[in-house]
């Protein structure tokens, strides 16, 4: 880690604690403590064992999902823009081998080493057939701004765990792919990893050699919770309106906490769940809200109770969450229609500046003691991604100006390291997101930051 200015951290803490509304919130800034980068091109070769429709991916991502072989021919458009005016990342699909790509979960392992997840590879069950599951050990080098992929763990069910088909049902391995799974959120819980999934949504059981070993539904108080990805929605309604789910779809555990004693599992829903009363997504006092539930990880079942999050504007959703002591934590909460920053146009019909620029990016710190009559949280604190205090210039992408920023679509994991600092790594959408410089796709990133502010708000 670099050696902090002890007078110009202080400085930078003392002069960023500001009221920010009646509401109680209060927003402080976080100060870059080390900054490193997982390249948007890193590959990794797949298992022989699963066969030679795995030595490339993304081959079902041309607009009309048939099969593209040839290398590089699909061009990677970026998610937020104008779709009138389609602007190109610089990335582009097949590719040869596994894109290590998507970290959407994190856990800190210590000594700069994380385990990170990747997700199911570009974005739904159409065009992720060929993307394998995986979980990777890594390790940043804050000094030279590089992160390591140390191993790389494919997720398999050779015992059949998994209770519905899968893709590589008929071989022995059967090694999991997006379109099985969705992976978003990360814990270690004793000698196991569970994983929050966003197609059931499920909690995944799983060996640090990645073998399943169970997969957890979700049912609370005899009521069951599924998206339109649940294997028991695996298929059209036969009439318009019959679909049956509450969980929207892309809208399960992203993020998922875990209790610092280990004992209990906090799956978070990404977004509002659907009100089939009022056939609209759920909403209090004008604001949309999810919810957070409570799983025992030695029953492996959920409890009835849960709490309610609100979001500070209609769009928003949770991206990950993590417990800092027995009753307070933290939620990133982002909007999912914005990135990048410097060389902004907004709202301007071109392809050569950010036209939406990143706007709402925060991680807030609440408060379970302090849950009101309705049952939300307490959103004590908030930093703001896209203002981080950089005293001593630390950034090694981007501007490494006295404001950093984090311009990307998602920032969708974060992770404790230790009393004041956690590590926020992006989701990088390989080839559809392209935040941190126009025109190349962006990296995977790990941003190291002092949090002591946010952790002293009250």
């Amino acid at each position: 880690m670099n050696a902090f200015s002890p007078t110009r951290l202080a400085a930078a803490l003392a002069l960023a604690v500001t009221a920010f509304s009646a509401s109680a919130q209060t927003e402080v800034t976080a100060v870059l403590a080390g900054h490193a980068a997982l390249p948007a091109s890193t590959t990794v070769e797949a298992p022989k064992s699963a066969g030679p429709f795995f030595e490339t991916a993304g081959k079902f991502n041309a607009a009309n999902r048939q099969r593209t072989e040839a290398l590089g021919s699909i061009d990677g458009i970026s998610f937020v823009g104008d779709p009138k005016y389609p602007r190109k990342s610089g990335g582009s699909l097949p590719i040869k081998g596994q894109s290590v790509q998507g970290f959407s979960g994190i856990v800190s392992l210590g000594n700069s080493e994380f385990l990170v997840l990747t997700d199911n590879g570009f974005g739904s069950k159409l065009n992720s057939q060929d993307a394998l599951l995986m979980v990777h050990h890594a390790k940043a080098d804050w000094a030279k701004g590089e992160v390591t992929r140390l191993k790389t763990t494919f997720l398999q069910d050779p015992d059949r765990k998994v209770p519905f088909a899968i893709q590589n049902e008929a071989t022995a391995e059967r090694f999991l792919t997006g379109i099985d799974f969705d992976p978003e959120s990360i814990q270690i819980v004793g000698d196991e990893w569970w994983i929050g999934d966003e197609f059931g949504p499920y909690v995944l059981r799983v060996t640090p050699q990645g073998k399943v070993l169970g997969v957890i539904e979700t049912v609370v108080g005899g009521k069951a919770y599924r998206s339109p990805d649940h294997y028991m929605n695996g298929r059209l309604p036969n009439y318009p309106g019959e679909a049956n789910f509450e969980v929207r779809r892309s809208g399960g555990f992203e993020p998922m906490a875990k209790s610092l004693d280990g004992k209990t599992l906090y799956p978070m829903f990404e977004w509002p769940l659907w009100d089939a009363t009022t056939k609209a997504q759920e909403m209090h006092k004008g604001k949309p809200y999810t919810r957070i539930l409570e799983l025992d990880a030695a029953s492996k079942t959920y409890s009835t109770r849960q709490w309610k999050y609100a979001f500070e504007e209609a769009g928003n959703v949770a991206a990950d969450f993590q417990m800092l002591s027995a009753t307070t934590g933290l939620v990133i909460e982002r909007d999912d229609t914005t990135e990048g920053s410097g060389n902004v146009c907004k709202d301007e019909p071109r392809t050569d500046c950010f036209t939406r620029p990143a706007r709402f990016k925060r991680v807030y710190k609440i408060d379970f003691a302090q849950t009101d009559a309705d049952g939300f949280v307490k959103k004590v604190a908030f930093i703001d991604l896209t203002k981080i205090a950089n005293p001593n210039r630390l950034a090694k992408r981007g501007p490494n100006e006295e404001t950093f920023v984090l311009p990307h679509l998602g920032p969708e994991g974060l992770t404790v390291v230790d009393a004041k600092h956690i590590v926020v790594v992006n989701d990088n959408n390989f080839p559809y997101s392209s935040g941190r410089t126009l025109g190349k796709p962006d990296d995977n990133e790990l941003t190291l930051l002092n949090i002591q502010a946010l952790i002293d708000a009250k």
